[in-house]
């Protein structure tokens, strides 16, 4: 891939990252699995303190003797996306026959490598009425959580796909119920309104940690840019010159994010900001400036009169 950074900087990447010990560094793409020196880098960073995990895509070059290599060299999670709760749904979704079996071959094979397995789902306007029965089908599967991803505007995603406000706050709603049972951990990724719902309803003993774009969280390209996240491309720095970890803490990108006195419109006025702050990717994607109110959360402050 043209600018991927090679072996050596790879490894360089990796020990920067050592200075982050303790949290995890998640392998992810596009595909790693494309990355040769994969089981070498997984290798380094449990050498140098970190967790590492593992998305690839449900491809054939994930293999039952791959994943034992990888579960060797420190791969402790693996995490594959499944878009629906029926192979129809999910293949679909993904656009590729036979995806759905093949994603569940790969949880199985990761299991039987020892490692602890994830199943991530996007949630589109087609997908949001199939909660219950994805949350079903994660159950069943047997795996340790069930990260669900509310779609942000970006790359390829079309904005038609996207929830409107109320519908992220019904499916947030529904996500919470299902909570209420399952023995999986549920992770929400770029809802952070979430939080705000669990206080809302007397769930604030299960608030999971308020990690956003930029806040707790850095996103690495394959070509070494560093950003809040994935789904928020501005670019704060290049590790082929700067520290990430430096580029995490000082950035003015990484700070702006972080600092929730520096929200506009009802977010800024929202009393739950601090422990939601809205999806700064989403904020971006719909207005183009990453401290706006994210248009996609009905919760209206007390007091707030928009202009």
């Amino acid at each position: 891939m043209i600018g991927e950074l090679d072996h050596a900087e790879g490894m360089a990447l990796v020990k920067a990252l050592g200075r982050f010990e303790g949290t995890t560094l998640v392998l992810t793409g596009g595909d790693p699995l494309l990355r040769a020196d994969l089981v070498d880098i997984a290798a380094a960073a449990r050498d140098h303190g970190l967790g590492v995990a593992l998305t690839p895509s449900a491809t054939s070059r994930v293999t039952p003797g791959r994943l034992r290599d990888l579960a060797h060299a420190g791969v402790e999670r693996l995490a594959i996306s499944i878009d629906g709760a029926t192979a129809g749904a999910h293949d679909a979704m993904r656009g590729r026959r036979g995806s759905f079996e093949r994603s569940m071959r790969i949880l199985q094979w990761a299991r039987d490598a020892g490692m602890g397995t994830q199943v991530n789902t996007t949630v589109t306007r087609y997908s949001a009425g199939d909660l219950e029965r994805m949350a079903e089908l994660v159950m069943d599967l047997g795996t340790d959580m069930w990260s669900v991803f509310f779609l942000v505007p970006v790359g390829r995603a079309p904005i038609e796909d996207m929830l409107d406000a109320d519908g992220h706050e019904a499916a947030l709603h529904r996500l919470a119920d299902v909570d209420d049972h399952v023995p999986f951990r549920l992770k929400v990724t770029e809802a952070p309104q979430y939080r705000r719902i669990l206080l809302q309803t007397a769930r604030g003993d299960r608030m999971p940690p308020a990690v956003n774009g930029g806040r707790g969280f850095m996103f690495i390209s394959h070509d070494g840019h560093m950003s809040p996240s994935g789904f928020l491309p501005l670019v704060a720095g290049d590790v082929r010159r700067d520290d990430p970890v430096e580029v995490y803490r000082m950035a003015p990108v990484f700070r702006d994010v972080r600092d929730t006195a520096q929200l506009q419109g009802k977010c800024g006025a929202c009393e739950y900001r601090t422990v939601c702050g809205g999806s700064r990717a989403r904020a971006y994607a719909l207005t183009g400036d990453a401290l706006a109110e994210d248009p996609t959360c009905a919760y209206r402050p007390a007091g707030w009169r928009a202009c």
